[in-house]
């Protein structure tokens, strides 16, 4: 049985980066979700990413004053595809297993919808994050694409990439 930590879902605060710039470096680092490496995503690119990016509207999970899960929710594309909503989760490697990729991917589509956006889309489901398929289908989202070996999996080698969406 899996314990279930209290957290609580908040906006994110400018003084949170620094957690939420730690937790987006261990993701990248397993080298299993993001295409981006830590070379390339600085503080400063990943402060954009996540908080700064105009259309960017970031919440974070929250357990005793920590910063445990991360989402971002953003206009897809700009002008006339502006009305399709795009969204990164991270969740701290410590923290998984406690129904934080849920309740960061639930919030997700009902701010999105919310804001009037009409879709959500994912460009980057890597095919083997078999927790996060699941998740997403279970969700309401359906795989539209799929990139054959687009993605460089630190311990499976090149692995497909899933394009999934939802209308909302």
């Amino acid at each position: 049985m899996v314990k279930k930590a209290p957290f609580t879902l908040r906006e994110a605060r400018l003084e949170d980066f620094e957690e939420i710039y730690d937790i987006f470096c261990k993701v990248l680092s397993e080298g299993k979700t993001y295409s981006y490496t830590t070379q390339e995503m600085t503080p400063d690119r990943s402060l954009a990413y996540w908080i700064s990016a105009p259309g960017t509207h970031c919440f974070v999970a929250d357990i005793d004053g920590k910063v445990a899960g991360v989402a971002a929710i953003r206009p897809h594309r700009t002008g006339r595809a502006g009305h399709v909503a795009n969204a990164s989760f991270i969740v701290h490697p410590s923290y998984r297993r406690l129904g934080i990729a849920r309740a960061l991917g639930e919030w997700a589509l009902k701010y999105a919808k919310k804001q009037k956006y009409k879709a959500m889309q994912f460009n980057f489901v890597v095919s083997v994050n078999e927790v996060a398929v699941k998740l997403w289908k279970s969700l309401g989202f359906t795989i539209v694409g799929t990139l054959p070996e687009g993605f460089q999996h630190a311990t499976k080698g090149l692995v497909d990439v899933y394009i999934m969406h939802q209308f909302l």
